[in-house]
């Protein structure tokens, strides 16, 4: 099982860590069950990170021997480390990723700033500041300035805009990522959490994919900033590919993902991969003149039932119609949750629509697995209200799951329009014999509704409860000078 898969990982990073004076540890559960109860263990194996008894911690991350001994060598150190000239190199091979900051000693602000931001990112990069202006000359930069060194690709990127968080930021988030990378459990994250579309090349055997690298390298460098490029392997995560809109099973293949509004930009498989042709894609992508290929059910011919079926196609005509305020679904056909909602919002949708207020009000529902929709959605259902005036900023219903507390959301769109539920309606729905109220959605992947990394995120997740076998909880007793978090890569 997952705990057997562990075990030499975690041997192998508690081995490396001790030279660090990092302790790893472990507990059976089945001689120590008290013990892991009052931890809030549910699931085997669970990795935590004790900072003192109060500073307890999830790891997340993956469940090798280089991600653990990143994450806990980040832990055992403060946000910022100052840097003595002559620690300088040997700072710069800690981590694969480290960033230095060079500033004045009394340069207060920019210590702030650059704080600022290594206390946010912290679990991912090592943070390093030096107060030497010759030792930044020699380095071929003027104080204040940011280095983000890495054991990859050029070896060092500059911050070449203006010393400001929001810009450091951003500067380490990019610059960290290998030129053509390779997406997976451990990396899909830090592809998120730039922002910047993504550019997926599948191919099924590692000697392909370390070919079309190279091939399309040129291609990564041009717009590098604009698109992110990496590799995936299409044997283990090729059910990826129709989520991007291509067809399954063809490979090799090629794809833009724009997170940003969910679209994407599949490249013709009947096509040759190559930069000159993947070139010309990539660059009309972002002149803005490549036509995104939508996935769409067909338009219904008419709306009938009493909540409205919105589909990719339709979108734009009804969710973000300016005049109404525009309640909206967000479901999959397999979601418990969303089954036991559903004869709630249908009485919802016949209370406005019998009240004779589909002028002012939609009650609608559209299906995620099979229509490609802008919303960012954290699980299912997702229910979003768009108001009439300003579809610009849906608000995310987080109440409970009663048609009164439906109709309380509606009234906070643009119209404020309210119904009266008649005790007729509420026996109707008890009759109906549905699951109780108040139920929390589920919880899905960060793209859009991808199962892409189903086998893997299975061995970096902690809910394998059923496992009978010897099971260990990580833990980490590395001091209790510095505040830590949790998590590495996921």
């Amino acid at each position: 099982g997952h705990c057997k898969a562990l075990a030499p990982e975690y041997e192998e990073a508690a081995k490396a860590l001790k030279e660090k004076n990092i302790k790893l540890v472990q507990i059976d559960c089945v001689d120590e069950s008290d013990l892991c109860k009052e931890q809030g263990v549910e699931g085997y194996p669970t990795l935590k990170v004790f900072k003192g008894l109060e500073n307890v911690s999830l790891y997340q991350g993956a469940r090798k021997a280089p991600a653990i001994i990143s994450h806990m060598t980040k832990q055992s150190l403060p946000a910022v480390s100052i840097l003595k000239n002559e620690m300088l190199e040997d700072f710069k091979s800690a981590d694969k990723v480290v960033v230095v900051a060079f500033y004045n000693a009394d340069d207060m602000a920019s210590n702030v700033t650059f704080s600022t931001v290594a206390e946010k990112l912290r679990d991912e990069f090592l943070f390093g500041a030096n107060f030497d202006a010759d030792l930044a000359k020699t380095e071929g930069v003027t104080a204040p300035a940011v280095i983000l060194y890495k054991s990859f690709d050029e070896g060092k990127v500059i911050l070449s805009e203006e010393f400001n968080a929001e810009n450091i930021e951003k500067f380490v988030t990019v610059s960290s990522l290998p030129l053509i990378g390779e997406v997976g459990p451990e990396t899909y994250a830090n592809y998120m959490s730039t922002g910047i579309p993504l550019a997926y090349i599948f191919a099924e055997t590692e000697e392909e994919r370390k070919s079309l690298s190279e091939i399309l390298r040129p291609v990564a460098e041009q717009h590098k900033g604009k698109i992110n490029f990496a590799t995936i392997d299409a044997k283990a995560f090729g059910g990826h590919a129709v989520n991007l809109n291509l067809k399954a099973e063809k490979f090799p293949a090629f794809a833009i993902h724009n997170m940003t509004d969910n679209k994407k930009y599949p490249y013709d498989q009947e096509l040759v991969i190559d930069a000159e042709t993947i070139g010309k894609h990539a660059s009309t992508f972002v002149e803005g003149k490549l036509d995104p290929v939508i996935k769409s059910e067909e338009v219904p011919e008419t709306q009938d039932g009493p909540v409205t079926v919105v589909v990719a196609k339709n979108y734009e005509e009804i969710v973000l119609d300016d005049t109404k305020d525009v309640i909206l679904e967000i479901y999959a056909p397999w979601c418990g949750y969303c089954k036991a909602l559903a004869p709630k919002y249908d009485i919802l949708g016949q209370l406005y629509s019998q009240a004779g207020l589909n002028d002012k009000v939609v009650i609608a529902k559209v299906d995620a697995t099979a229509n490609d929709i802008p919303d960012e959605i954290d699980g299912f259902p997702t229910i979003k209200l768009f108001k009439a005036g300003d579809k610009s900023n849906p608000i995310t219903f987080k109440g409970g799951r009663t048609v009164e507390d439906l109709i309380e959301f509606v009234k906070e769109g643009t119209h404020q329009m309210s119904v009266e539920y008649t005790k007729e309606m509420k026996d109707k729905l008890e009759a109906s014999k549905e699951e109780e109220e108040d139920l929390e959605p589920i919880e899905i992947d960060e793209d859009e509704l991808s199962e892409m990394f189903e086998e893997d995120s299975a061995d970096s997740t902690s809910e394998e409860s059923t496992e009978s076998d010897t099971t260990s909880d990580a833990t980490s007793e590395v001091g209790s000078e510095e505040k830590v978090e949790e998590h590495d890569e996921l």
